[in-house]
């Protein structure tokens, strides 16, 4: 494979084991990972935390276990955001979602398992049109996992606004009526669980991105002020790490072009 994209602040963001160890839980307030014992894969979140997702990956790789859920978070976030490439965005996707869920089945318990395997599915959707992805079933898929992974973390807030996104996306491309009793897609829960999420983890710039395209999916324009205020807000956050600097610039990016 290609190199990866390399993340275009390089530097910027220095993080070690000490300072990720100290800041943990506010790095990982939105999926709500435990942090890791061993060095290696602690090692792997540093490279992660610094915008080396690349790095990551492998070092997740390497290090097995837990580090399979760095691994996962750091070819995801690439894919997402930096690959320039439309098919190797959906291959690292679809094996994201395959690692997620050998890890799934290994250990049923692990919410991050299935979140990473929803998230890259939902992503994968996206990139092949969600009306197709819906029609090959991969909604359901999506919507299991995520609920999945919230009764195991009920505090995990990344997979409220993946759900949310979800029930958004599936009412947008087929109707209130078909979304309910085909998907079970239903405005007042998706737009709850951006609510839910946004309470668990106030700064989540991305939760604002997702609520706001959300509010205007399922409201309209009668809703577009409010997603502007949400988008001027996460663009005005200071961003802790790379995957943050990420989310914000997106922000920023969709205020200029808007």
């Amino acid at each position: 494979m290609a190199l990866w994209t390399p993340f275009p602040h390089a530097g910027d963001y220095r993080w070690d084991a000490a300072s990720v160890t100290e800041h943990w839980s506010r790095l990982h307030c939105g999926d709500a990972e435990p942090c890791p014992q061993d060095a290696a894969v602690l090692q792997a979140w540093v490279l992660f935390h610094n915008g080396e997702f690349e790095q990551a990956a492998a070092a997740g790789l390497s290090a097995g276990g837990p580090g399979i859920t760095a691994a996962n978070k750091a070819a995801a976030v690439y894919a997402n955001y930096l690959e320039p490439k439309e098919k190797t965005r959906l291959d690292l996707f679809l094996q994201v979602a395959g690692r997620a869920a050998a890890q799934a089945a290994q250990e049923p318990e692990n919410a991050n398992a299935w979140y990473w395997q929803a998230y890259a599915l939902g992503r994968y959707s996206q990139g092949i049109s969600v009306a197709k992805a819906l029609a090959q079933g991969l909604g359901g898929k999506v919507r299991n996992a995520l609920e999945k992974a919230i009764v195991l973390s009920p505090r995990h807030a990344d997979a409220r606004i993946a759900l949310g996104t979800f029930h958004a996306e599936a009412i947008d491309k087929v109707g209130p009526l078909i979304g309910a009793m085909t998907y079970g897609a239903k405005k007042e829960l998706g737009l709850q669980l951006f609510q839910e999420a946004l309470r668990i983890h106030p700064g989540s710039a991305i939760g604002m991105i997702e609520y706001a395209n959300a509010l205007v999916m399922l409201e309209g324009d009668r809703k577009m002020q409010e997603a502007t205020q949400l988008y001027e807000k996460a663009a005005a956050s200071e961003p802790l790490d790379a995957k943050e600097r990420l989310h914000v610039e997106m922000a920023r990016i969709e205020l200029q072009e808007g």
